[in-house]
């Protein structure tokens, strides 16, 4: 199979957009959906890696897979409801599935519909009552460990006990715009009202995503909407106006308008503003109000250079009635907020020289897919290349590559990727079920920087950030510095268009694109040294202490995931160089010790375990009034020391695709009010117990503070650079290329 084919997808495929696929109109999705189901189910049998029988086995695990996604919480059904369906689909899912009967999940879905719609109801009545918040009960934030609720008596005390909780946060609250019962009674009203908008088609291909992912967690079957959003995502492109939409009491809201996008551009759409109608060219207008958002942003989306216009209700309206028209050109919109991008850093050492520092954040490994190849497709590789090549001509001494949260991408992008860092050799090997392995290799002899390097990467890095962090740990050509591993997918997915398989007559349109596609797991990776990242993930050569460093994130934590193994190591030639990684981790090891924020961060891991093993809240006003006063004191305590230390001051050059080429950077400037981003302030500092009970000053404090993960990286980069410039005692030398190997 091309490996151009190939993906090592990343963990969070669907991006903030919907899709942009056109309405399906009158297309009864029901009648394609046997035939769907049908090819999903044998293809999972007889082209997965596991090739694992859908059987009976299969099939129970399938159906408490399927409960558990529709009531993770284990708050709506109760054990009377799973028996039932049990003794109803348990053994027998698997004959249906291959038999294109997929009934058992429209009537599981009713019947999770019947509950939720009850128990709303019961909400509503509860929230009729009083509550004085003195008893000593508690009750548990967390029930996906629990058992079901053994009868509907159960369950209502259960749920007394849920809403008080909620009653008192709000009560605690420090938002007081709207009354706490006015919040919750929203709150659940649009819980239902999404509940609504779920149609056949969506019903369905939840079912048969949640059984490709009982195959393995990365299998997953994509509707027709769900594949648009994918290959948005690794395209970084779509055309439309450039807005993000949120639902918010039945009305599409503009949650975020994307920089250089054309509503963005015309500048009269505005982030808060409600659509209540929509119209295509000089075309009547369509109401929305209660539309499922998904159907609404098809409206808006469309052909590049037509016009869409909008009837909105505007953020600033003070009289309810008011609407304004905008007519908006559609156009191609690049999501340049997930390219990558690079800065220069003017690092200051103790004895008053400065070293020029680069450092790379790469979001993911995209690649235009659909028209790999040609001419201006979008391409990780390629972007990265043009960065380099602007760092190098700024005389930087030394690289970090950002893959923080980077959860993967294109296989061929990871390969090309690694080229740009290592002379010609192997990369990644990958195997399929039947033992026959590919080396994947890089072919070109160039090498795009050769100096210091370090790759910083956490327990949200995965696949292919994983590939690119391991060939260059292997080669011994980079540091890896972060979390004590990373995520541990080692698998490989490809993309089966169903349209493909599925008779025209029965796909809907000529290119079968209403019949969605499977995302199948179909070989495993492994490193050249012979290992695999499968569950072990990328063993870092310096550990940072970090919030996301928690066992209960990573593949290990995922349902289902396929067992780590081993195969021949492959023949690659080894950079025979020190990288002195036992002298960086002394140097960086007593830093760590002696940096508050890092036993901040300390502080914060062992709190959190706590609150997780315990997993339960007071209902007791007094004791969680208690509980916030302590954490906004640790809070105003914190940010009282962290004003009296000095931080040295840094001279950054921000590099973009966009500038890259200009002849002259400007110096980065910290706006007050800019909001951290993952990939230079990561959450490592302490999360509010209750995000509405923090003031302002509070938040400011939060998101201005210094990230120590950066600080400290690139303290070791720095050590790195000195280290080569005057290299170790030999003993030293010798000590490290033991531990190196």
């Amino acid at each position: 199979m091309n490996v151009l084919r190939y993906l090592v997808a990343p963990l969070a495929a669907s991006i903030a957009f919907a899709p942009a696929a056109q309405s399906a109109g009158d297309l009864d999705f029901k009648k394609i959906a046997p035939k769907v189901a049908q090819n999903v189910g044998e293809l999972l049998e007889k082209a997965h890696y596991s090739r694992r029988k859908l059987d009976d086995t299969l099939s129970k695990q399938f159906l408490k897979n399927y409960l558990e996604r529709l009531d993770y919480n284990h708050l709506f059904f109760t054990q009377k409801d799973v028996d039932g369906f049990n003794a109803s689909y348990a053994t027998k899912l698997d004959d249906a599935i291959l038999n294109g009967d997929v009934d058992a999940a429209l009537k599981i879905f009713a019947v999770y519909q019947q509950r939720a719609e009850g128990r709303v109801e019961k909400v509503k009545e509860l929230l009729k009552g009083t509550f004085d918040f003195k008893s000593n009960r508690t009750v548990e934030f967390n029930r996906q460990k629990s058992p079901w609720p053994k009868d509907e008596a159960e369950a209502d005390q259960i749920w007394r006990d849920r809403i008080e909780g909620e009653m008192l946060d709000r009560t605690l609250s420090k938002d007081k715009v709207d009354a706490p019962v006015k919040v919750i009674t929203r709150r659940y009203d649009q819980f239902l009202r999404n509940l609504h908008e779920q149609g056949d088609e969506e019903v369905i291909a939840g079912f048969l995503s949640v059984l490709s992912e009982t195959y393995d967690p990365h299998s997953e079957y994509m509707s027709r909407s769900q594949l648009d959003s994918f290959n948005i995502t690794m395209s970084l492109e779509l055309k439309g106006i450039g807005a993000v939409l949120t639902t918010e009491d039945g009305y599409a809201k503009i949650r975020e308008l994307v920089p250089g996008g054309p509503a963005a551009e015309d500048g009269r759409l505005k982030v808060g503003d409600r659509i209540c109608a929509v119209a295509q060219g000089d075309g009547e207008f369509a109401e929305t109000l209660d539309t499922k958002l998904d159907k609404v942003v098809e409206m808006i989306r469309g052909k590049e250079d037509t016009i869409v216009r909008l009837k909105i209700i505007p953020v600033t309206a003070t009289d309810p009635s008011e609407r304004k028209i905008i007519e908006i050109t559609r156009k191609k919109v690049k999501l340049k907020e997930q390219e990558a991008k690079a800065e220069i850093v003017e690092h200051k050492l103790p004895d008053g020289t400065t070293q020029r520092l680069g450092w790379i954040v790469l979001p993911s490994f995209y690649a235009d897919m659909q028209h790999s190849g040609t001419t201006g497709a979008k391409s990780t590789t390629k972007d990265v290349a043009v960065l380099l090549e602007r760092l190098k001509k700024e005389n930087i001494q030394g690289l970090v590559m950002d893959l923080r949260r980077n959860g993967g991408g294109s296989l061929e992008e990871a390969v090309n990727l690694t080229g740009l860092f290592i002379k010609r050799g192997p990369v990644v090997v990958v195997r399929d079920s039947n033992g026959r392995e590919n080396i994947l290799k890089d072919r070109d002899p160039s090498v795009a920087y050769e100096g210091p390097m370090i790759v910083l990467d956490n327990k949200l890095s995965a696949s292919a950030s994983e590939i690119f962090a391991a060939a260059l740990q292997d080669y011994n050509r980079a540091v890896i510095v972060g979390d004590s591993s990373s995520f541990g997918k080692g698998t490989v997915q490809t993309m089966v268009d169903l349209g493909n398989i599925i008779p025209l007559s029965l796909s809907g349109r000529g290119n079968g694109n209403e019949a969605g596609a499977l995302k199948l797991t179909i070989q495993k990776f492994y490193r050249i040294s012979g290992g695999s990242t499968q569950l072990q993930g990328v063993i870092a050569d310096l550990k940072l202490p970090s919030l996301w460093d928690q066992a209960d994130i990573g593949e290990g934590a995922l349902k289902g995931p396929l067992p780590y193994d081993t195969i021949k190591d492959v023949s690659y030639d080894k950079l025979e160089k020190s990288l002195f990684k036992t002298e960086l981790k002394q140097r960086s090891t007593a830093r760590i010790a002696a940096e508050q924020e890092f036993k901040w961060i300390e502080e914060d891991i062992e709190r959190t375990k706590k609150r997780i093993a315990e997993n339960k809240i007071s209902l007791n006003q007094q004791t969680r009034r208690t509980e916030l006063d302590e954490d906004k004191a640790r809070k105003e305590k914190r940010n009282a020391e962290r004003a009296k230390i000095k931080h040295a001051e840094e001279l950054v050059y921000a590099i973009t695709l966009d500038n890259a080429s200009k002849p002259e950077l400007e110096p980065k400037k910290e706006k007050k009010d800019e909001k951290a981003t993952a990939a230079h302030k990561e959450p490592n500092a302490t999360k509010p117990a209750d995000a509405d009970g923090d003031d302002d000053e509070e938040v400011e404090a939060e998101i201005l503070r210094v990230d120590p993960i950066r600080v400290e990286t690139l303290h070791i980069l720095g050590d790195l650079i000195e280290f080569n410039n005057t290299p170790a005692p030999a003993t030293a030398q010798t000590q490290q290329g033991a531990a190196a190997q």
